[in-house]
């Protein structure tokens, strides 16, 4: 089988070069990371040498070289072999040599002056020829509402972790409305099919259509217009983008203009009818399959160009109509010669969610047909949630086809402080390892970003590196940097959190289940990885670093998170505080741990996720409105961003997936239900009649309906002052938490 490889592994660099040629050229390259230099370090930028040569590389993965020339003037010269890799570089001078730090929740860029010379040069080349990011449903969860302003902030991030290979999704529905039409469908029989902005991700996947849509003329232009400043910034920088391909789902219209085509109706997804869901599946073999596929491709490369890297999900989470391994190489060949029909050298990038999603559909003789019916190095799988379920290990590395090892981490984009810290430092290294390994690379694969930045600083730095990391040591550093200065109490907060909620060790799924972001019930798990004291006396920590750390942003962001944290493990204890009261009929204690917990800790959590910009709800409406051209769309768009973070389709189908922790959200969403919850409760007790689970969902299902139509406006900017909430909700709470948690633990 080795041997086998060898060719196959060959054939991986060919993308790669093509890419190279089809971006910008070394001259281009180099202007574009020194643009993003003067970005982030503005007139300091100057005593910075920045260039590119891909000879560096010497054909291999990307390799930057560091070292401080003679003279005063440049204090270090980067050389990369790409504009990514020396993007790369410089954020690793920066990071290591300047005790600086760039993450979503902020930037720490105190530069020494004057800046500090190298003693000796560095070089070093990244392990594998990719470092992936993005997953199909980010694009929803995350991206949906963002202009340039922000798309320009995350590409920037993007080049200085190394990233060299992401999704260019946006604006693919202008090119599929021109296909529908020259097709012969009518605008009614488009506007059904497509979803609106916030669900996009899953209508690209055929899991859904017409939910919270149509899409309005106006939002195909402002894509369009922000997909051409993408793609075009992200291959300045080197970076190969990977364009949307056909992966076989029609809309309905198709049967109508082609009455005789071939089309099978998949089932509903996800607790979704067939009114938003059963899409139309064509058959592999009928010929309007590569009709469809082709021209769609053909006109997307049109368009933006190609780096002869596509993405395609046929069987995400819906299960194939036949198992027969023969149909599924069928389908998978298909998918393959739509993309070669529009470009020659195209290289199919698949997920491979579905086959650890539905392991019993999906036993080795499907995997490897699948796989199989695409030419060997054609493809590359992105092994999604290596870090807790590895899937090239059961199928002999992706039965020779190239894998990406990924860390998923995040669902739904949902708050929680969470980690596989131990998996992720040693599963890459493992997976290289690993018999006949066909591994090409990591990836970053979050359904949602905007949370846990020490995760995924983490991961980027693995990127790199031949080894693990000595992680007690690596997140001392890390708070120093984060800080901007060192402190003895943040970096022994940051240790008991590495230790403890960032270290789920087995198979963790981090899907919060807290009760707080959930539909009250009686029988609410509260089970939890980690000893809730650790991040009790983290934020005891972090909150005596205050004095000396509080006028640092991103400090006064993990302030907010871990006491969000620490508020969560409140909400639980006074949830089997309740729970207990109600069973063994003790009504004054139900009334006054209901009473804590609906009148003053959810009024308290959302006072302290007001006061810091990133946990607004207002903010997350606000981009929504931004997007529109009318008050209709303004409407329909606060709608789709109020719908994802709550109900998740018209009747709760994927109810609180999507959950956030937002001031605004806490208060007048969960806070509600809790309070209908507890109210529910004491009326059962001094009725004498049962709770009924089933009437109380008909009653909250009102509410939660009641807010995603209610129209109130909230706050985009902060208010109230971080510490002193944090402090004052520390001063009311801590000793009682801090006592259950030992006695707990015991």
């Amino acid at each position: 089988m080795a041997a086998r490889l060898v060719p196959v592994l060959a054939l991986l660099l060919l993308p790669l070069a093509s890419a190279t040629r089809a971006g910008a050229g070394d001259a281009g390259q180099e202007a574009a990371v020194r643009a993003l230099a003067r970005r982030l370090l503005g007139p300091r930028a100057a005593a910075v040498s920045l260039s590119v040569e891909a000879a560096l590389a010497a054909g291999g993965p990307d390799t930057y070289r560091l070292r401080s020339p003679p003279g005063a003037a440049v204090a270090v010269a980067v050389t990369g072999s790409s504009g990514v890799a020396a993007a790369a570089g410089l954020y690793r001078y920066l990071r290591d040599f300047c005790g600086c730090h760039l993450s979503w929740s902020g930037a720490q860029l105190r530069l020494p002056d004057p800046l500090p010379r190298l003693r000796a040069e560095i070089r070093a080349s990244a392990p594998g020829r990719y470092r992936y990011y993005q997953n199909v449903c980010t694009q929803s969860y995350s991206y949906a509402w963002w202009d340039w302003a922000r798309w320009e902030r995350e590409i920037d991030w993007m080049a200085l972790s190394g990233i060299n290979l992401a999704l260019a999704f946006v604006g693919q529905e202008a090119a599929w409305q021109r296909v529908y039409r020259s097709l012969g469908l009518n605008q009614s029989e488009i506007d059904a099919y497509f979803t609106g902005p916030a669900f996009l991700a899953w209508n690209r996947m055929g899991n859904l259509h017409g939910w919270a849509g149509p899409l309005p003329p106006a939002w195909h232009l402002k894509q369009l217009y922000l997909q051409y400043r993408i793609v075009e910034r992200m291959r300045s920088l080197g970076m190969i983008t990977v364009l949307p391909a056909f992966a076989g789902h029609v809309p309905q219209g198709v049967l109508r203009v082609f009455p005789r085509v071939n089309a099978t109706r998949l089932g509903g997804w996800s607790h979704f009818d067939c009114m938003y869901s059963c899409t139309y599946l064509l058959d592999p073999e009928d010929p309007m399959f590569q009709v469809i596929g082709t021209l769609f491709l053909k006109e997307l490369i049109k368009e933006f160009g190609t780096d002869h890297i596509y993405s395609a999900d046929t069987f995400n989470e819906m299960t194939p109509v036949s198992s027969d391994p023969a149909y599924l190489s069928r389908v998978s060949n298909a998918v393959f010669t739509s993309m070669t029909g529009a470009d020659p050298e195209a290289l199919w990038l698949m997920q491979g969610w579905l086959f650890q999603h539905q392991p019993d559909f999906w036993q080795p003789a499907q995997v490897r047909a699948l796989l199989r019916g695409v030419p060997l190095g054609r493809m590359i799988v992105l092994d999604l949630f290596a870090e807790s379920k590895p899937v090239y290990q059961w199928t002999e590395s992706f039965y020779g086809q190239p894998f990406i090892w990924c860390m998923l981490h995040n669902f739904g984009g949902n708050h929680g402080l969470f980690g596989t810290v131990e998996a992720i430092n040693h599963g890459p290294f493992a997976a290289c390892r690993f018999p006949n390994s066909t591994m090409v690379g990591t990836g970053l694969v979050p359904e949602g970003i905007e949370q846990n930045d020490m995760v995924y600083e983490l991961m980027n730095e693995l990127g790199w590196r031949q080894e693990p990391l000595d992680l007690p040591s690596w997140v001392t550093r890390y708070a120093e940097r984060r800080y901007g200065a060192p402190n003895a109490a943040a970096a022994s907060a940051w240790r008991l959190l590495l230790r403890s909620v960032y270290n789920c060790t087995g198979v963790c799924v981090n899907h919060n289940r807290s009760p707080l972001v959930r539909r009250p019930s009686l029988h609410m798990d509260t089970e939890l990885w980690y000893n809730t004291s650790d991040v009790y006396e983290a934020w005891r920590l972090l909150l005596s670093a205050g004095t000396e750390l509080g006028s640092s942003p991103t400090f006064r962001y993990d302030l907010v998170d871990v006491t969000r944290q620490a508020a969560q493990q409140l909400v639980s204890d006074y949830y089997l505080s309740i729970r207990q009261a109600f069973q063994s009929h003790t009504l004054p204690e139900l009334l006054t741990a209901g009473g804590v917990l609906v009148y003053d800790l959810l009024p308290e959590l959302d006072s302290l996720l007001s006061s810091h910009s990133l946990f607004l709800l207002g903010r997350w409406l606000e981009s929504a409105r931004a997007m529109a051209t009318s008050d209709r769309e303004a409407e329909q768009y606060e709608l789709n961003a109020r719908n994802q973070v709550t109900l998740w389709g018209p009747t709760g189908n994927i109810l609180d997936y999507a959950n956030k922790q937002l001031g605004g959200l806490v208060l007048d969403y969960y806070g509600v239900r809790w309070s209908l919850f507890v109210s529910a409760l004491v009326e059962s007790l001094n009725s004498g009649s049962p709770f009924h689970q089933d009437q109380f969902n008909q009653a909250v299902f009102q509410v939660e309906r009641g807010f995603v139509y209610n129209k109130k406006r909230y706050p985009a900017v902060p208010a109230g002052d971080t510490l002193e909430i944090s402090r004052k909700l520390f001063l009311k709470y801590y000793p009682s938490a801090l006592q259950r948690s030992q006695a707990g633990s015991v």
